[in-house]
C-alpha cells in the first residue's frame, strides 16, 4: 500500500468509527432509556430505527452529489450535521421533562447527516488508490474501524451512561469535530480533469443500465449485506435486554460482554481485509463460508436459552459476518467503474441501513413469542444469505492486465459517462 496514503486512511477510518459509536453506543443504554422516558421496548428501539431509515433514503442522494460535486464536500458538512442532531438530542434529554419525541427529531438529523458520512468512505477509498489490492486492504481497514467502533460502543456507551443515562448523545458532537477536523487536515482528494456534471435523469439512466448488466450480484450482495446487519443489530439488541432484564447485569459489565462477540466480528474482519487482496473466487467463498457459520452459530443459539451458550453463538456468527462483510466492499467497489461508484455503493450502504433500522424493533416483537422465534428467525436469514453468496456472485474468468485491471473477451462494455465499464465479480 502507498505510505503517503495511510494518514488519509487514517482520517477517513475515524469516520465510520465515529458513525457506528453514535448509533451503536445507544444499545446499552436502551433499557435505561425506556425507563426514564417512560416509553415501551418498541417504542425505544426506534431511537435506533429512525436513525437508520432517514439514511436508508438520503444515502442514495449523497451518494450522486458525491459523484458529482466531490466525496470530502459532501463528508465535511455530513459529519458537522451529525453532530448537531446528537447536541439536539441530548440537549433535549437533559433541559426537558418530556424528551422522546424531540430526541427522535435529533436522531432524524442524525440520520441525514450519517447518510453523507460513511457511506461515502467507501468510494473514496477506491478513488484513492489504482491498484485493486490496495482498495482491498483499505476497504479492510474501514470496515474494521466499523466493527472495532461496535466493539467499544457498548463499553463505552455503558461507562458514559453510569455517569448520566444521555451522556452517550452529548458525546457525539465532540467526536464528529474531532473527524472533521482529521478529514480537513489529513484526506487529500484525488485530483479529478473537469467533468460536466451529469443530469439526475442522466444519473437514473446510468444505474438502470449498471443494474441491467449486473443486477444479478449487485442484488445478491446488497442483500447479504442487508442481512449481517439485520444480525448484529438485532442480536444485540437482544443480547443488551437479556443481560439486563433476565440475567440482572447492566454498567460496564453489560458493555464488556455485549463487546465479545463484536470483538470477535472485529478481528476476524480485520484479518480478511488483509488476505483477500483482489482475489474475487476467494472473496466469494470466504462469503458464503461466513454466511455457513452464521447459520450454524445461530441456529445452535436457538436450541438453548443460556447466557454462556448465547454469547459462544454470537461469537461464533460475529466471526462468520467478519468473513462476509470486508468481501462484499471489495466485490461491489472494484466492480464498478469509479465515476459511477459513489452512487452504487450508497445504494448498498442504504440496504445496510435497512438492516439496522429492522434489527432492533424485529427482535424486540419476535422476543415477544419467544427466545426460539428470534434465534430461528435470525437464522433462517443467515440460511438465504448463504444460499444467495453461492447461486449469485461468480468471479469472472477475467485476466489481469500488468497495471491490475481487468480485461474481457467480450465486446467493449457500453461507455457511461465517457469511460467503459471495468466487469464486476460476475
Amino acid at each position: 500500500m502507498q505510505a503517503d496514503k495511510k494518514l488519509d486512511l487514517v482520517a477517513l477510518a475515524s469516520i465510520p468509527l465515529i458513525m457506528t459509536l453514535g448509533n451503536s453506543m445507544l444499545i446499552p443504554v436502551l433499557p435505561e432509556m425506556e425507563r426514564q422516558l417512560h416509553v415501551g421496548s418498541f417504542q425505544v428501539s426506534m431511537v435506533i430505527t429512525v436513525y437508520s431509515v432517514v439514511a436508508i433514503f438520503l444515502i442514495p442522494v449523497a451518494g450522486y452529489l458525491s459523484d458529482q460535486f466531490g466525496r470530502k464536500k459532501i463528508i465535511i458538512p455530513s459529519l458537522i450535521i451529525t453532530g448537531i442532531g446528537g447536541l439536539i438530542a441530548g440537549g433535549a434529554a437533559w433541559f426537558m421533562q418530556s424528551s422522546y419525541w424531540v430526541i427522535l427529531a435529533g436522531r432524524f438529523l442524525q440520520g441525514i447527516g450519517a447518510a453523507g458520512s460513511f457511506p461515502i468512505v467507501l468510494p473514496l477509498v477506491g478513488d484513492m488508490f489504482k491498484r485493486e489490492d490496495d482498495v482491498s486492504q483499505g476497504l479492510g481497514l474501514i470496515e474494521t474501524a466499523n466493527t472495532f467502533g461496535k466493539v467499544l460502543s457498548p463499553i463505552l456507551g455503558a461507562a458514559l451512561a453510569m455517569w448520566i443515562w444521555y451522556v452517550p448523545f452529548l458525546s457525539i458532537p465532540v467526536f464528529c469535530a474531532v473527524s472533521v477536523i482529521l478529514v480537513a487536515w489529513l484526506v487529500k482528494v484525488p485530483q479529478k480533469a473537469n467533468e460536466e456534471k451529469v443530469e439526475f435523469h442522466t444519473f437514473l439512466a446510468s444505474l438502470r443500465s449498471i443494474f441491467a448488466d449486473k443486477g444479478r450480484w449487485l442484488v445478491a450482495i446488497f442483500s447479504i449485506g442487508g442481512i449481517c446487519m439485520f444480525v448484529i443489530f438485532g442480536a444485540m439488541f437482544y443480547l443488551s435486554s437479556q443481560l439486563e432484564d433476565v440475567f440482572h447485569i447492566d454498567g460496564v459489565i453489560k458493555g464488556l460482554i455485549l463487546a465479545i462477540p463484536l470483538l470477535s466480528l472485529c478481528i476476524t474482519s480485520y484479518f480478511t481485509g488483509k488476505k483477500i487482496h483482489d482475489n474475487k473466487k476467494r472473496m466469494k467463498w470466504l462469503s458464503f463460508s461466513g454466511c455457513v457459520i452464521q447459520t450454524a452459530a445461530i441456529t445452535a443459539g436457538a436450541a438453548v436459552n443460556h447466557i454462556y451458550v448465547l454469547i459462544g453463538a454470537l461469537v461464533v456468527g460475529g466471526a462468520g459476518i467478519g468473513l462476509v462483510l470486508p468481501c462484499l466492499d471489495s466485490l461491489i467497489t472494484s466492480g464498478i467503474d469509479k465515476q459511477e461508484r459513489g452512487s452504487v455503493t450508497s445504494l448498498y450502504s442504504s440496504v445496510r441501513y435497512i438492516g439496522v433500522a429492522a434489527g432492533p424493533p424485529a427482535v424486540s416483537l419476535l422476543s415477544k413469542v419467544s427466545h426460539q422465534a428470534v434465534f430461528f428467525s435470525i437464522s433462517g436469514l443467515c440460511a438465504i444469505s448463504a444460499v444467495v453468496s453461492l447461486l449469485a456472485i461468480k468471479p469472472g474468468s477475467a485476466n489481469k492486465t500488468s497495471n491490475g485491471e481487468h480485461t474481457t473477451n467480450t465486446a467493449a462494455h457500453r461507455q457511461i459517462h465517457g469511460q467503459a465499464r471495468r466487469p464486476g465479480p460476475m
